[in-house]
Parts: C-alpha cells; sequence; structure tokens
C-alpha cells in the first residue's frame, strides 16, 4: 500500500480536474465532482484530509495513488 502525502482539499481539488472531473455542485462544506460514472464527494475546509477519506476518494474516483502524487 502506498502512503499518500497530506493534502488539503483545494490541492485534491486541482488534481480532480486536471483528472477530468467537473465541479457539479456545493452544498455546505461538501463539494461534488462528475467525470462520466464516477461521482466523488469532497470535504472542503482548510485542513489536510485524513488518510482514510483521501484513499476513499481516490477510489471513488478510480485514481490510482501514485497519479496523485504525479500532479502533486
Amino acid at each position: 500500500m502506498t502512503k499518500l502525502p497530506a493534502v488539503k482539499p483545494k490541492e485534491l481539488e486541482r488534481v480532480l480536474l486536471k483528472a477530468g472531473f467537473k465541479f457539479v455542485r456545493q452544498k455546505g462544506s461538501h463539494r461534488m465532482y462528475v467525470r462520466g460514472i464516477y461521482k466523488v464527494v469532497v470535504p472542503y475546509h482548510n485542513k489536510d484530509l485524513k488518510s482514510g477519506t483521501l484513499r476513499n476518494i481516490l477510489k471513488q474516483a478510480n485514481l490510482p495513488p501514485t497519479q496523485l502524487s504525479k500532479i502533486l
């Protein structure tokens, strides 16, 4: 299992947009991004995302953790 770097939601948003996701909507502090059949909800705050949350977001987005490191 790859050790994930500490990532803020703003950095993850940049990765998702470069991967072809489109911002769809925001409800409270959660933003939704869509690419084809993949839907991802990102909690948007000013703290680092927890590793489990980040891992699940990448799994929902069908992105390997190595791609996260490349884009950052």
